[in-house]
C-alpha cells in the first residue's frame, strides 16, 4: 500500500535550501514503568519550515507533548526511551548529536515556550533577572546589559511599562502577563524555531487571542517555524498553516489547515471538530467523542481509535491503516493531505 510519505514532497523552507528547518522521521518514544511499557509515540512524522506555523492537536495523552519533549532533548532517559527515529534540524539528527552539541541548539536555536507559566518561572526570581539569565549564559553580557535586554524583551511582547515592573517577581503578573514573559525568554536569542506547548491553557478567551496574535506577529518579524501543541482547534485555526491531528501517539491526519477545517477524513478529526462550542447551536447539548483515550500500555490492536470510532469494522480490529494519501472522488489528490483509516472516503466524502 502506497502511504503519504511516499508520494508526498519534502516542503522547502521559505528562501531556503530544500531542507526542512525540523523534521521527524519515524519517531518511536516509549517510557519502561513497573506496569510495563508505555508506547508513548509510534512512528510521528511531520516537519516545519522557516516562517510556518505547524498545529498539533489531539487529546491529552496523544504524544503531542512527549513529542516536543524529545525534539527538546527534555526527555528524563530513563524512564523515557526512543528506541528509533531522527529529528533533524537542518538537516543533522539532533539524536546522534552529544550532549553539549544539543545544549546549543536548545535555547538559541530551538526554544520552547511551557504550559504552566506560573510554575516555569522561578518564584524567587525577578522577571528581569530570569529573562536576563538567558544573555548572561549565553552572549556573557553583564547583569547590567542583561537588564537593559531584558527591558527591551517586556517591551517587545508588549508589558505596559517594563522599565518599571522589571524588578517585580512572576506572583505579581497576571496569567496572560506571565505567558508574555514566556514567550520573550523564548524569544531572547532569536531562534529558528520555536516550540509552544498550549500557551493559552487556563487563560480566558480575550488574552487567548492577544497571546496568539503577539505569536504570529512575532514569527512573521523573525521568520521563524513555529509548532503550536494544543487541544483546542478554536485557537488555531487563524495562525496555522498545516495541522497534525495525534491519537494514541501517531499521526492521524494532516493537512493544511483550512481544508482540515471544513472537510476532515479522518472520524477523530470529525469527532473533534464536532465538539467545538457554536453560535448557532445555542441550548443544544455539546457533542463529545464517546470513550476514553486508550491506555499506553495496551494500545488496542489494529487502528487505536477503533473503540471510538462509529466507523469501525473489522478490519479496523485488525490492521493498523497508513497514512495514506487522501483524494477527490475523481482520484486528483489533495496537496499535503493524508489520512491513517480504512474508511476515509466515507468520511470526506460522505
Amino acid at each position: 500500500m502506497t502511504t503519504i510519505e511516499e508520494v508526498v514532497p519534502v516542503e522547502s523552507p521559505a528562501g531556503g535550501d530544500g531542507v526542512p528547518l525540523l523534521e521527524v522521521r519515524d519517531l518511536h518514544v516509549e517510557f519502561h514503568t513497573r506496569e510495563g511499557v508505555a508506547k508513548a509515540v509510534n512512528g510521528v512524522n511531520y516537519s516545519v519550515n522557516a516562517g510556518e506555523t505547524l498545529a498539533v492537536l489531539g487529546e491529552s495523552g496523544s504524544g503531542k507533548s512527549v513529542t516536543a519533549q524529545a525534539v527538546m532533548g527534555i526527555l528524563d532517559m530513563p524512564p523515557a526511551r526512543i528506541p528509533r527515529g531522527e529529528i533533524l534540524f537542518r538537516g543533522q539528527d539532533m539524536l546522534k548529536m552529544s550532549g553539549e552539541e544539543r545544549r546549543k541548539i536548545r535555547g538559541q536555536r530551538i526554544a520552547m515556550i511551557f504550559q504552566d507559566a506560573l510554575s516555569s518561572l522561578n518564584p524567587v526570581l525577578t522577571v528581569g533577572y530570569q529573562l536576563g539569565e538567558m544573555f548572561r549564559v549565553h552572549q556573557g553580557m553583564s547583569k547590567k546589559d542583561a537588564k537593559i535586554k531584558a527591558i527591551e524583551l517586556m517591551d517587545r511582547v508588549k508589558i505596559p511599562a517594563a522599565a518599571a515592573r522589571v524588578n517585580d517577581y512572576p506572583h505579581q503578573f497576571s496569567g496572560g502577563m506571565r505567558q508574555r514573559i514566556m514567550i520573550a525568554m523564548a524569544l531572547a536569542l532569536e531562534p529558528d524555531l520555536i516550540i509552544a506547548d498550549e500557551p493559552t491553557t487556563a487563560l480566558d478567551v480575550t488574552v487567548q487571542a492577544q497571546v496568539m496574535d503577539l505569536l504570529a506577529d512575532l514569527q512573521r518579524e523573525y521568520n521563524m517555524g513555529l509548532i503550536l501543541i494544543t487541544h483546542d482547534l478554536g485557537v488555531v485555526a487563524d495562525v496555522a498553516d498545516k495541522i497534525a491531528v495525534m491519537y494514541a501517539g501517531r499521526i492521524v491526519e494532516r493537512a493544511p489547515v483550512h481544508g482540515l477545517y471544513h472537510r476532515p477524513a479522518h472520524p477523530y478529526t470529525k469527532g473533534l471538530l464536532d465538539s467545538i462550542p457554536r453560535l448557532d447551536q445555542k441550548g443544544q447539548e455539546l457533542y463529545a467523542i464517546k470513550g476514553l483515550p486508550p491506555n499506553l500500555l495496551r494500545i488496542p490492536t489494529g487502528c487505536a481509535f477503533n473503540p471510538r470510532c462509529p466507523q469501525a469494522q473489522d478490519i479496523c480490529r485488525t490492521e493498523v491503516p497508513a497514512l495514506q494519501p487522501v483524494a477527490e472522488q475523481d482520484g486528483t489528490e489533495l496537496d499535503g493531505r493524508g489520512s491513517a483509516c480504512h474508511f476515509w472516503k466515507e468520511t470526506i466524502h460522505g
